[in-house]
């Protein structure tokens, strides 16, 4: 059989040129884009009500919110809200950041309209019912009591708030039971009274329908929604970087796995050192099997079930992180072992080789990020959330081949310092 000989052009990828991006006047931005090879529509967005607006007191309350939209409106019972999304084989649903409730959803192009009613019932006109969020609570805590059991989870959990000290940042999202027990169902209407509105909400809709009509749809459904003291995110505190290695470890008794966290602080997700960053990455633990990380602990030395690296960019300061599972007797061996390949990493940076094959990988794998109207809405949600430019992934092939050697060792040395990690183990 022939070969097929495509290529996906830039032409192909989003762009402003086909991106029809609208500002309604209470503040909602709408993103919308065309697709009519697929009969079906894909819906992403965010709005600006995450647990930066929490107190530490009543942690989990934003998540505790999102995971609540859904369980009964003025209009619609739980049940009803489900039916109706299944009747037209439909989904949606919510989830919750440092700094945002985010929501998603598809659905055939015909029951757009189903879905943004669905949408804005939920995020508009919530009513908590009791029996509703007493389930959901114990369902939070059960999670929560599976998090406490969890090595990897608490590496990372007691990870982030070593690295992040006195910052959003170190607090976790879901809260602990102390604070998820405490919050009231007082607390959920006020949440969602005060920091659920349309100012800084974005819509992202991306499938078979004209960029007009999409708007005209949130238009339709979103336009009139307005609050009164719709509250504002403060900035984000400065994060104070380590000045020495800090170890942290958790115990958790009888466990035949140990699991381990070291790390240090990574740029923005908008910094020019972040394509760097991200090469650099790939080729430290992810390229292959997982990358140098994962053939020198792993593979060579046999000492982790798993082993690689990961790049956390956002609005904020990220996390340069390298996590392994290991068996407990081999904790030390393994942790020696990562600090080793760090040396190397921040001394001689990236091969050739390495570079390359990490440029290939990200620019072949891009067009099939972008095969689904999901893939698509996720693109063009970054592109507006970090103010990349609507141009980005016109761009992106020459902002990959434009990372040199140098670069990646220059950005290595900028934010890892060997001597000054933060080494976080949980296990027995």
């Amino acid at each position: 059989m022939a070969k097929a000989n495509y290529k996906p052009t830039k032409s192909s990828y989003p762009s402003a040129e086909d991106v029809t991006q609208v500002k309604l006047s209470n503040g909602i931005t709408v993103l919308a884009r065309s697709n009519f090879n697929s009969p079906s529509i894909a819906i992403g967005g965010y709005l600006p009500a995450g647990a930066i607006f929490e107190s530490d007191e009543k942690l989990g309350l934003a998540d505790f919110v999102s995971s609540a939209l859904m369980r009964g409106t003025q209009t619609r019972t739980f049940d009803q809200i489900y039916n109706e999304l299944e009747s037209v084989g439909a989904n949606m649903g919510f989830d919750s950041g440092v700094h945002n409730v985010n929501f998603g959803g598809r659905a055939l192009a015909e029951d757009l309209p189903l879905i943004l009613e669905l949408l804005a019932d939920s995020l508009q006109t919530p009513t908590f019912p009791k029996d509703e969020i007493e389930r959901l609570r114990a369902q939070l805590l059960t999670g929560l009591a599976l998090r406490a059991q969890d090595t990897a989870e608490m590496a990372s959990l007691i990870f982030d708030q070593a690295l992040y000290e006195n910052h959003p940042y170190g607090r976790p999202n879901e809260g602990f039971v102390e604070t998820v027990q405490s919050i009231t169902r007082e607390d959920l209407e006020n949440f969602h009274r005060f920091c659920f509105g349309p100012r800084g909400m974005v819509i992202a809709i991306v499938g078979a329908i004209q960029p007009k009509q999409a708007v005209e749809a949130v238009e339709k459904f979103f336009g009139a929604w307005q609050v009164q003291g719709q509250k504002e995110a403060q900035s984000l505190p400065a994060v104070h970087p380590i000045t020495k290695t800090v170890k942290r470890h958790h115990t958790i008794e009888e466990k035949s796995q140990s699991d381990l966290v070291i790390g240090t602080l990574a740029p923005t997700r908008k910094s020019e050192d972040y394509m760097a960053a991200s090469l650099g990455n790939s080729v430290l633990g992810q390229f292959g099997m997982m990358g140098r990380i994962g053939n020198v602990v792993r593979e060579k030395s046999g000492l982790a079930y798993y082993a690689y690296s990961s790049l956390n960019s956002g609005i904020g300061p990220g996390s340069w992180e390298v996590s392994a599972g290991v068996n407990p007797k081999n904790l030390n061996k393994a942790i020696d072992l990562i600090e080793k390949e760090l040396k190397k990493f921040v001394k001689q940076g990236v091969t050739k080789n390495e570079l390359a094959d990490s440029q290939a990988n990200y620019i072949g794998r891009l067009p099939l990020s972008l095969e689904s109207n999901q893939g698509v809405v996720s693109a063009i949600l970054n592109i507006y959330r970090y103010d990349l430019g609507m141009d980005y992934y016109q761009r992106y092939e020459s902002l990959v081949r434009s990372v040199t050697r140098d670069d990646v060792v220059e950005t290595a040395r900028k934010y890892i310092n060997p001597d000054k990690l933060v080494i976080a183990t949980a296990g027995p």
